[in-house]
């Protein structure tokens, strides 16, 4: 990320801030010495180093749960490459002297379109079930990071956390100073946090 004054940056969140205040405090000032701004990087939770743990798992049994989903879908992809491939090299041939029979051709195509349909199908399927698991799964371990880091601005003094990965992707937040980057004093706060206040085994 550029590396600038945090002054742009606040200027940006100066609404936010009143917001938050007003929602917290009912509408009542911030108690003095609090108003610092923390920016996280969300995507970092997932990382194989460094990552919350708690989040890590409840991802790896959402990828262990649609594991065999995407091996069938690997297995179509590679059947679908491999027609494509020997329905251009018939077109491509040339030689008389190797013919092949209109039906085989035919053969070949409808099931290359056929394929093609249950592909689109079965991946919209996935797509539609994985978002629903991903809510059942990952919901809950989120929600409790979410409320783990109210927890840990309230304790920090920062009036607002952001995602500034996110901000930066949206040319929001076009930089600022790495100070104020919590992430990693974030995941090791919540990895060190009691388990059990969420739970990624729910019933399908």
């Amino acid at each position: 990320m550029k590396r600038i004054s945090l002054a742009a940056a606040c200027f940006i969140f100066a609404a936010i801030l009143a917001v938050s205040a007003s929602a917290q405090g009912g509408g009542q000032p911030a108690a003095a010495g609090t108003g610092k701004i923390g920016l996280v990087n969300i995507g970092a939770f997932a990382a194989d180093k460094g990552g919350i743990t708690k989040f890590k798992t409840a991802l790896s049994t959402l990828d262990a749960e649609f594991k065999p989903v995407n091996e069938k879908l690997k297995t179509m992809a590679t059947r679908y490459q491999t027609l494509g491939t020997e329905i251009e090299n018939i077109r491509k041939n040339t030689n008389p002297q190797v013919p092949m029979k209109p039906e085989t051709v035919q053969a070949k195509v409808d099931e290359f379109q056929t394929l093609e349909r249950d592909i689109k199908r079965e991946q919209e399927d996935a797509k539609a079930k994985y978002d629903r698991r991903y809510q059942v799964i990952i919901g809950p371990v989120f929600n409790d990071i979410l409320k783990a880091m109210n927890e840990y601005a309230k304790q920090k003094g920062y009036a607002v956390i952001l995602d500034g990965a996110k901000l930066e992707e949206a040319s929001i937040l076009l930089g600022f100073d790495e100070k104020y980057d919590i992430t990693n004093d974030f995941i090791a706060y919540y990895n060190q946090r009691p388990a059990g206040a969420a739970t990624a085994a729910v019933p399908k």
